[in-house]
């Protein structure tokens, strides 16, 4: 129902969404998530909190659970000491599960190893040692710029291990990325591979290190681990992994850190400006990590297989593939490569091969999957599912609808989850066996976190209401400041509500009529249409949920009459059709967004395309659509995945061309 501009809402609310889906009476009986949780942590949050941080190992336990005193910069578990690595491996030795497979890692060629708990632990030892032998410790910055190897891994936990900072870079990011995140950090340390292997080849990765190291003296030494094979140029800080690490002792203790010691640097790459280094502790981070694994993902680590598909280079690669999971003694897979190598199969035959029972992924690739095909899952054996995941941005309903029916057999609940890097750890989500399903809705916060929604004034708006999802409490997980500048933390999350003292990331968001909350996408974003400020996200859904369209961006383009039109970019999905990108079609699209959510949100113009302009972390770049939309020169290229899809869309602009 469209709301109207002068009730107070910073966001319309057009898009409505009536299908839920209840756990199964089974599913709910031996949920770890129990509807007691709430309450329990509504009651005593402080309490409730301290009970979380429990499932840890504490050398030392902490005196004061939370000081707030200092906000927006917080402490958790104050005086507390704990080791990040031994909660995340030796303790599960210790505890006789050594030999319970701690990851299952699938390389992109074919090759495979099965990782114990007790060889991680080994591998993680000699892994400090070596750092020990460098002289990296406590509080040094160790740049880790490699490709999803086990030695990734070993690389992160040695670094925790010894109470330096690593501060992973992406391995699709360029050499001047690279550069300017191991300066912002003055990194000592970096550990890189040969190269990578990517759609099948191998791609150097080397040869951009020498290029970011060469212009950043802070640099003492480069760690290389052989993964192709290839030869690469060799220079007097360089040493190789396998020279270095395996000629350590297996053997090493680790000391307990200050709950609020540094665990962690992670650079939001953004689209523009210089990239901020989000700092992340240890204690806090921790326990949110470790709880929001186990009770989200309803994780069972006697019988479980658990999937997250992201890469280390993203803060869900740090906190569900290290340190959430590990920490909850997790058996989890671990691939290097590409969904489509060697075809667009690749990764249900994963989940066939090692029974993966909890699969965690982003909508962008969900869409992709869309578009190749439902036929595809359709040949596997995919009933070993019992929880999906999906994370990075919102969820529309229909590629959930999909992902239910063809990749969760009809019956595997969805947690749809919302955090970001400087969240640390998921805050809002539905709890699987407590919670009845909405396609395209993170729902609530989870039990111990506060969110809302807020008008300008931030005055939480009501049901049905539309706006910006802030945070009102103080989380365990919480970033403790931009590395190296204090100032741009503040102007950057606390100053939009500074006198309510609420977090604003950038986020918009509404209320269902349930009180449900749906994010609706960065508030850049929002498209302002004859006075109504209309959510991209939702007008996205529209397009997504007629069959023949596998994935849609939209953005606000100007226009003399509305201020801004709506301009649509859509993929189609496989088997749509030949007429299916033609002037009937196109008209049929924009009649049936009009019929789903009013006709002021029908596109000015929909342009069938080949791909959509992304981030390597799979993101649609908005601002360059806009650039096509309005004929401009399009803006800087070099973040996206592919530069050439630029040139395939801006080729076609003319011809999917349809107004009324």
């Amino acid at each position: 129902m469209t709301q109207s501009p002068g009730q107070g809402n910073a966001l319309d609310n057009l898009l409505t969404e009536s299908r839920t889906f209840p756990p199964s009476d089974e599913f709910a009986a031996q949920a770890n998530a129990q509807p007691a949780l709430y309450e329990e942590a509504k009651a005593d949050r402080e309490a409730f909190w301290a009970k979380q941080a429990e499932r840890l190992h504490w050398e030392t336990k902490w005196d004061q659970v939370l000081d707030w005193s200092g906000a927006p910069f917080a402490k958790w578990f104050v005086g507390g000491k704990l080791n990040v690595a031994y909660n995340c491996v030796d303790r599960h030795v210790e505890s006789g599960h050594g030999e319970q497979v701690a990851i299952h890692w699938e390389g992109e060629p074919g090759d495979s190893r099965a990782i114990t708990y007790a060889e991680l632990q080994r591998e993680v030892s000699k892994a400090a040692n070596a750092l020990t032998s460098l002289g990296i410790g406590a509080e040094d910055r160790v740049a880790i710029y490699m490709p999803m190897v086990p030695e990734a891994i070993f690389a992160m936990l040695a670094c925790a291990r010894v109470g330096a900072l690593h501060n992973v870079v992406f391995g699709g990011f360029s050499a001047e990325a690279l550069r300017t995140r191991i300066q912002d950090s003055e990194a000592r340390l970096v550990i890189t591979t040969d190269g990578q292997y990517r759609r099948g080849n191998p791609a150097p990765l080397k040869p951009a290190v020498d290029e970011a190291v060469a212009g950043a003296p802070s640099v003492e030494k480069v760690i290389v681990v052989k993964r192709t094979d290839t030869e690469v140029a060799w220079t007097d800080k360089d040493v190789w992994w396998h020279e270095l690490v395996d000629s350590q002792s297996d053997q090493h203790t680790p000391e307990a850190f200050d709950s609020e010691h540094p665990l962690f640097i992670l650079y939001t790459s953004g689209t523009t400006g210089k990239p901020k280094g989000i700092l992340h502790t240890s204690g806090g981070y921790l326990t949110q990590a470790s709880y929001t694994h186990n009770y989200v993902f309803d994780l069972k680590p006697d019988t479980d297989v658990y999937w997250c598909t992201a890469d280390i280079g993203w803060v869900t690669g740090h906190s569900y593939i290290v340190y959430g999971p590990l920490s909850n003694r997790v058996t989890q897979v671990v691939y290097e490569g590409t969904p489509n190598t060697p075809n667009e199969g690749r990764h249900w035959d994963i989940v066939e091969k090692y029974g993966v029972s909890i699969y965690y992924t982003a909508p962008t690739l969900i869409r992709t999957f869309m578009k190749w095909g439902a036929d595809i899952p359709a040949k596997h054996d995919l009933s070993s599912l019992r929880v999906l995941g999906s994370v990075g941005e919102p969820i529309n309903p229909e590629a959930w609808i999909w992902y239910r029916e063809n990749i969760g057999g009809g019956k595997a609940p969805i947690v749809d989850t919302w955090w970001q890097t400087e969240t640390g750890a998921i805050m809002i989500s539905p709890l699987p066996g407590v919670v009845s399903t909405k396609p395209g809705s993170a729902q609530r916060p989870l039990p111990g976190i506060g969110a809302k929604v807020v008008n300008d004034e931030g005055v939480e708006v009501p049901h049905g209401g539309g706006g910006y999802l802030v945070l009102d409490e103080p989380w365990p997980s919480m970033l403790r400041g931009i590395w190296g500048d204090e100032e741009r933390y503040r102007d950057t999350y606390w100053s939009r509500f500074k006198d309510q003292g609420f977090y604003f990331a950038g986020d918009g968001a509404k209320y269902d009529n349930d009180g449900d909350i749906w994010l609706l996408g960065r508030v850049d974003d929002v498209m302002n249409v004859s006075g109504h400020r209309i959510s991209t996200t939702e007008v996205e859904s529209a397009l997504v949920s007629h069959p023949t369209v596998a994935e849609a961006a939209v953005v606000g383009a100007s226009d003399e009459t509305t201020g801004q039109g709506i301009v649509a970019f859509v993929i189609l999905r496989g088997g749509a059709g030949a007429d299916a990108g033609g002037a009937e079609a196109i008209k049929a699209l924009r009649d049936h967004v009009a019929k789903e959510i009013g006709p002021i949100a029908k596109p000015r113009q929909i342009m069938v395309v080949p791909e959509l302009p992304k981030t390597r972390s799979g993101k649609i770049m908005r601002r360059l659509l806009r650039d096509v939309a309005e004929n401009r020169t399009v803006g800087d290229v070099t973040t996206l995945a592919d530069s050439s899809v630029m040139d395939l869309i801006s080729a076609g602009l003319q011809s999917g061309k349809s107004e009324d």
